[in-house]
């Protein structure tokens, strides 16, 4: 008990020796000061490292996809006029269209194709989205595990009430924190992409919306075009 309140004691100069080392540090003792901070958080900093390396480039790779679709960058009045001149369209919007059009023919075939499309790519995306969250979620609960394990051997410490317990414990707790911070630092940036590729997501899913709507009409004007001429 004495030795936790000698710790308390301590925590107001603890802060104002954190808090000037911090201000010292410069850009050139950056590198070191990481490299030493990584290095203090243990074995479980291997499993974060990977962790992020997944959660990164999965989440690029989905981004960056979607991206190159250019759902929402081609003006509807652009992609529409590729429903009636297919050769012009461009990228993998103009794919789309002449895959829809096909003969050039507005029929229930080009209800199907959409929904061909919308099968193929939005699924898939929707299960690596899945994934991602499931990663993202992952990395601050590791962090935690690493800091309950560290402060496991805090206590520990603490409980030999040795004369140079105050110094371990402290040492200790900065240690155990260590890894929360990390799986906090990769789990921000990780929602923030997920962000980003939901909603390319649904721009993808408005563009084919609006494809089917405009498939639609052009039916509907189409037979009663026909059903004018009949009469």
């Amino acid at each position: 008990m004495d030795a936790l309140l000698s710790i308390m004691a301590q925590v107001p100069d603890a802060a104002e020796a954190a808090q000037e080392l911090y201000t010292d540090l410069s850009w050139e003792d950056f590198p070191a000061f990481t490299w030493e901070t990584w290095r203090d958080g243990g074995w479980l900093m291997i499993p974060l490292f990977l962790l992020a390396l997944t959660i990164y480039y999965q989440a690029m790779t989905l981004y960056l996809r979607l991206s190159r679709t250019k759902a929402k960058k081609v003006p509807r009045e652009v992609w529409e006029g590729w429903l009636d001149k297919p050769e012009k369209g461009e990228g993998h919007l103009g794919e789309v269209v002449r895959f829809v059009v096909g003969d050039g023919r507005f029929s229930a075939d080009a209800l199907m194709r959409i929904e061909a499309v919308r099968a193929r790519i939005i699924p898939a995306v929707n299960s690596r989205i899945t994934v991602l969250s499931v990663l993202v979620t992952i990395a601050p609960l590791m962090g935690l595990l690493g800091t309950v394990i560290g402060m496991l051997a805090t206590f520990r410490v603490l409980s030999s009430a040795a004369s140079t317990a105050v110094e371990l414990v402290a040492e200790g707790i900065r240690i155990a924190l260590i890894t929360t911070q990390t799986g906090l630092m990769i789990a921000i940036p990780g929602y923030i992409l997920i962000a980003l590729v939901l909603r390319g997501r649904n721009r993808y899913i408005a563009f084919l919306a609006e494809l089917e709507s405009v498939i639609v009409q052009r039916m509907y004007n189409a037979q009663g075009g026909e059903e004018r001429k009949a009469s």
